[in-house]
């Protein structure tokens, strides 16, 4: 009887096998097709990249990362209560013995300072836009303005290290690195991850290599920086007396030697090194034809203002990550300094906003005449707000705003977002009151955007399994459409 049963199920699954064989070959082609290297990858590394785990509602990230801190109140953060208060000192109450930093903690007062902008009411969630922000205000119906993320740390350091690695600590892989980790490339002739830097007029805050770092992933994850000069990526040009033949000559005997000393040692790095080397191959002709902006019609140079033909300007660097992420880079990070207004802030953000305002909202208009917007996310933000109150000396129409990590505003647009106004602050603006949104919240947002868990997506180093949002986080799906 035993046997009979056996036999039954051995004959029943031979049967179901052969029934979907077909189908499955069918699956199997179809597969090779929407994602050409899948089986050409490591099996290991298969499981990883180009797979996410449910359907993404973005394929690609444009962050545009403020660096220094905008003030939210004069920007998106409409408090009248300021305006009527001005020069009254913080209650007590609110503050309620928070934390400050060592530039104010020495102060006897805290004197409320209302912007000296004007706001008005904007599209269909009637958003409250600073006059600074005329562009912005245009594209606000295809904006997402989250006013109540928090963040623990207070200087910029650890609060601008924790937006892009999840800890604030170095040597954590970046957001761009973690993604690049769990989705791979696009396009096999650019990297998955790039960099973009460019300096405004107001004081500016640092950034440096640990912020696209690939921390303890392989090295092909880390961040690959454009430059402004005459080469955009360094030591990409072959040397002189060199010719593309020449080149391909010699990374085959260096690839040649990799192989037997991978096969010999077994270190993953080893392979990390040959991909590299042809990726750089392979980008000597894609970068040229992306960093030229020659070729843009008149319309795009006069959606992005006239400085986006200035090498390595804010309205430049929007351009080239538009250009970047058409061509298939998962994750375009552009950092631009000067926000740190201690003081003369509303000499400062004007600047600052003269930079950014009109190129930020021609990227959103720009992805969306292309039909990209839906599947590009585009985030703005920095690393932590600004105090309701002066630091320092405050009058009528000149003040300056300390750190301020309690609350504050970064939007986002497209890649499957709900556009409108999320969250509120108190009447001060000091703290939140409704829908609070912490960095790893927003770190694990981003990645179910992406089609990624963001408790999946994880990495064993030195005995731990380390994630972008560490041991926290949780998906925010009101601001998901």
């Amino acid at each position: 009887m035993k046997k009979e049963i056996l036999e039954h199920g051995l004959s029943y699954n031979r049967r179901k096998f052969l029934s979907r064989l077909s189908l499955g070959i069918g699956s199997v082609a179809l597969g090779s097709l929407l994602i050409p290297d899948l089986f050409g990858k490591d099996p290991e590394e298969a499981i990883i990249a180009g797979l996410p785990r449910f359907a993404p509602k973005a394929k690609r990230i444009i962050y545009l990362f403020q660096n220094g801190a905008p003030s939210q109140l004069d920007l998106f953060d409409y408090k009248p209560l300021l305006q009527k208060m001005h020069g009254q000192d913080l209650p007590a109450s609110i503050r309620m013995g928070q934390r400050l930093t060592g530039m104010t903690s020495g102060q006897e007062h805290f004197p409320l300072a209302g912007s000296i902008f004007r706001f008005d009411e904007y599209g269909r969630a009637r958003a409250h836009i600073s006059e600074l922000l005329p562009y912005t205000a245009g594209v606000v119906d295809d904006l997402c303005i989250i006013k109540t993320l928090y963040t623990e740390a207070i200087n910029h350091d650890p609060a601008l290290t924790f937006f892009q690695t999840g800890a604030q600590v170095g040597n954590r892989p970046s957001m761009g690195a973690w993604l690049s980790y769990g989705l791979g490339s696009e396009n096999k002739n650019l990297p998955a991850f790039c960099v973009l830097l460019s300096k405004g007029k107001g004081n500016g805050q640092g950034v440096y290599g640990k912020l696209w770092t690939n921390g303890f992933l392989d090295s092909m994850h880390q961040g690959v920086q454009f430059s402004s000069g005459e080469n955009p990526v360094l030591y990409l040009n072959n040397p002189e007396s060199m010719d593309k033949a020449d080149r391909r000559k010699m990374l085959d005997k260096v690839a040649e030697l990799n192989e037997a000393s991978y096969q010999e040692f077994g270190d993953p790095e080893i392979k990390a090194k040959i991909q590299q080397y042809e990726m750089a191959f392979r980008m000597q002709t894609a970068v040229p034809e992306i960093t030229d902006m020659n070729k843009e019609p008149e319309s795009i140079i006069k959606l992005y203002g006239p400085d986006c033909l200035v090498p390595g300007s804010y309205a430049a660097n929007c351009l080239l990550a538009r250009k970047l992420s058409e061509s298939g880079v998962r994750f375009v990070q552009l950092y631009h300094q000067g926000w740190d207004a201690h003081d003369n802030l509303p000499g400062q953000i004007k600047g600052q906003c003269k930079d950014v305002d009109q190129a930020s909202a021609a990227l959103i208009t720009d992805l969306k005449q292309r039909g990209l917007l839906d599947e590009t996310l585009v985030i703005w933000g920095g690393e932590f707000g600004r105090t309701n109150y002066c630091q320092g000396n405050l009058t009528k129409d000149n003040y300056g705003r300390d750190h301020h990590p309690r609350c504050f505003t970064v939007w986002m647009a497209g890649g499957g977002v709900k556009p409108g106004v999320y969250g509120e602050t108190d009447e001060f603006g000091y703290n939140i009151a409704s829908n609070p949104v912490h960095v790893h919240d927003f770190h694990a947002t981003i990645l179910n955007l992406m089609g990624l868990n963001h408790e999946q997506l994880v990495f064993k180093h030195l005995g731990r399994r380390y994630r972008l949002t560490d041991v926290a986080g949780n998906v925010v799906k009101d601001l998901i459409a």
